[in-house]
């Protein structure tokens, strides 16, 4: 069965509908609103909660059984945006009515593929950011027991039990430092000190595994793309796993638009091209167009001459870029794929010999 209108509703108006729904929650918050003004929001919200249940329904309706577990996740958010606002507005009073609509928080998120990635990376990361939570909690338990047992009778109002002490001990280890509790006695003022450092070194592991998690994550994708670009060129496709991966790292994808120059004539060649998708035009004596699956710009990367001959985009396409530098490295682990961008070369432009 085909989408449904509603189904289809971009991310970008997803977005704007629950900003939308968002600035009149907090407008309704307001005391001075006129009675006609908050019937007017009300109405706004009414309908966008309206868009929200047709777009549930036709997706559901739309989905097979099988997509319907693989976008669980959206449908969830969907559910949500319409359950939660229902629910109030049918048990909870009318003054808070509103303030469940602030579930619609989640519908810019649902095809937010940042969020699919951030979901990734803890997912990759969970165990170490377990271990780094867990000596979090220790060192924030023992400097509130610490606490507890040097501040108690100084400050009884503030350190009389361990839970009053773990609000300072939290604040302390965040570095926020709001002042409302402040320990009186030298040994408690040095343990603050310690606790300070702790967090600081805390904190900075959370967002170095993160990091890296983010770093590993962007990459992995990026090898996967540029694998799907690079075993789509007919050169590279009779070559081994271990060539290929080789090959990937060292060319760099590129989107071309129709119309735009690629290299001129003239200009120093340090790279050549790949075609995985679309066309170029050659701007030679007899002009030609190249297609998927051919290259260029290799005359003067081998050579080291200028370029001989503008290339330009005939319609938007898709290219690898090789640099000259992994030209060499490519010319040693794979000399096959060497010979036959120098062959054409020489056929192209003459006999070039080999470096």
């Amino acid at each position: 069965m085909s989408a449904l209108p509603f189904s289809k509703i971009s991310a970008p108006l997803n977005a704007l509908l629950a900003a939308t729904g968002l600035v009149a929650v907090a407008a309704l918050t307001t005391p001075d609103l006129t009675g006609r003004t908050r019937l007017v929001l009300e109405v706004l919200l009414a309908g966008i909660w309206a868009v929200y249940l047709l777009q549930l329904i036709e997706t559901l309706v739309s989905q097979r059984a099988r997509e319907v577990r693989k976008r669980m996740p959206v449908i969830a958010v969907d559910v949500l945006a319409v359950l939660v606002p229902m629910a109030a507005f049918l048990f909870v009073g009318t003054r808070d009515q509103i303030l469940y609509c602030a579930v619609w928080l989640l519908k810019p998120l649902r095809d937010s593929t940042y969020l699919r990635v951030l979901v990734r990376v803890l997912t990759n990361e969970a165990r170490n950011l377990i271990g780094v939570t867990s000596i979090f909690v220790t060192v924030l338990f023992g400097a509130a027991l610490v606490a507890y047992i040097i501040e108690r009778d100084v400050q009884p109002d503030k350190f009389g039990s361990i839970p009053q002490a773990m609000w300072w001990a939290v604040v302390t280890l965040s570095t926020t430092g709001y002042g409302d509790v402040v320990p009186q006695s030298l040994a408690a003022r040095i343990l603050a000190g310690l606790v300070m450092m702790s967090g600081i070194g805390i904190f900075a592991l959370w967002a170095g595994i993160l990091a890296t998690g983010f770093y590993q994550e962007v990459r992995r994708q990026d090898f996967v793309r540029n694998w799907q670009l690079v075993a789509a060129v007919p050169l590279f496709q009779k070559l081994g796993s271990a060539a290929l991966v080789e090959i990937v790292r060292s060319l760099r994808p590129r989107v071309v638009p129709a119309g735009a120059v690629i290299c001129r004539k003239g200009e120093a060649g340090d790279q050549m091209f790949f075609i995985v998708e679309g066309r170029v035009s050659v701007a030679t004596a007899n002009p030609v167009e190249l297609g998927p699956g051919s290259f260029f710009g290799e005359m003067a990367l081998i050579s080291g001459e200028p370029r001989s001959a503008t290339v330009s985009a005939a319609t938007a396409v898709s290219l690898l870029s090789l640099h000259s530098v992994d030209f060499q490295v490519l010319s040693s682990s794979s000399p096959e794929i060497a010979d036959i961008i120098r062959k054409t070369a020489a056929e192209r432009g003459g006999a070039i010999p080999k470096s």
